[in-house]
């Protein structure tokens, strides 16, 4: 069971996934994690992660640190999406590994399967098939990463978990346009479209690919519950269970935005994989669930916003 003084360290605590895990884990009580950012600690370089670990040897570690961004960021940057990625979590899987940590939780993401993949997806699907050509640098990393869990779990016997989280929103989401997921992105089109007093959102594709989302509190309630419990496997999907168009999750935040104008589909941009949903029914059956409704939470998430954009 995890200690209250358990030494926690939690790799992209900046970010979206992991500013909720250190949200959470403080306000159950936890006091004794460690934090360092990009600019403390190049994860991507090696020494300097070896270093970190030698000095702070951490019980547990979570990694929530990776280059993230959307279909336009990941098909002009396949390089950087593939290298870096890489690098983070070598080093730290490997550090983890040397310096025998506790247990390792793993983050990766849903486009680590198939493109056609039967639905829903289940663990097993994974490397059945051809990936999404648009993420698909970004995709190879997570399953290099994952595949790195799984070996030192099998040959050492540790507890190096991975977490396949569907599409994630929330607090701290990406807004910049040319990297943002879809969400953040929908949200950010329609709010400027109401400040500009627009008449019409133009949108990628022609609305019709399925998609399911999570709120990154309901991740990181999954990320709690594996850091508190011993797990039979390596590998679990974590996601909400139901699945919504890109044109019914436009026209839902275009009533909760407020926006009044027209939605114009750019048919020649891509639409990307037509249809993913996670079988999570594996980690659901040993205990945890999602809470958060999309709509409840995609209005907290704009509150939220709104709230930050007045005080700036």
């Amino acid at each position: 069971m995890l200690r209250k003084d358990s030494k926690i360290y939690v790799a992209g605590h900046n970010g979206m996934v992991g500013s909720s895990i250190s949200r959470l884990l403080n306000l159950k009580g936890f006091n004794n994690l460690i934090f360092k950012s990009s600019k403390e600690l190049d994860l991507t370089n090696q020494e300097l992660v070896y270093s970190f670990f030698k000095k702070e040897n951490p019980e547990y570690v979570i990694n929530a640190a990776a280059k993230v961004g959307g279909i336009m960021a990941n098909n002009t940057y396949p390089y950087e999406f593939l290298m870096e990625n890489m690098l983070i979590q070598n080093n730290l899987i490997k550090f983890s590994n040397d310096f025998d940590v506790k247990k390792f939780i793993f983050l990766g993401s849903s486009c680590i399967y198939p493109k056609l993949s039967p639905q829903p997806i289940k663990e097993e699907y994974l490397l059945t098939g051809p990936l999404e050509a648009t993420n698909e640098a970004y995709a190879l990393a997570k399953i290099s990463g994952l595949k790195l869990c799984e070996s030192i779990r099998k040959q050492y016997g540790k507890e190096f978990i991975s977490l396949m989280p569907t599409n994630l929103y929330g607090p701290k989401d990406n807004y910049d346009l040319n990297s943002s997921h879809v969400i953040p992105a929908l949200i950010r089109k329609f709010r400027d479209a109401v400040i500009n007093n627009n008449e019409q959102v133009i949108l990628w594709g022609d609305g019709s690919p399925l998609r399911e989302f999570l709120h990154v509190d309901d991740l990181a309630e999954s990320i709690f519950f594996v850091l508190n419990n011993d797990l039979a496997e390596s590998l679990y999907n974590v996601g909400y269970g139901e699945e919504i168009s890109i044109k019914d999750l436009a026209e839902l935040i275009k009533k909760i935005t407020g926006f009044k104008g027209l939605i114009i589909w750019d048919k020649a941009k891509p639409n990307g994989t037509p249809r993913k949903l996670l079988d999570s029914s594996k980690i659901i059956s040993i205990g945890w669930s999602p809470k958060i409704k999309l709509e409840d939470g995609i209005k907290s998430t704009i509150k939220l916003l709104n709230k930050k954009s007045l005080r700036n």
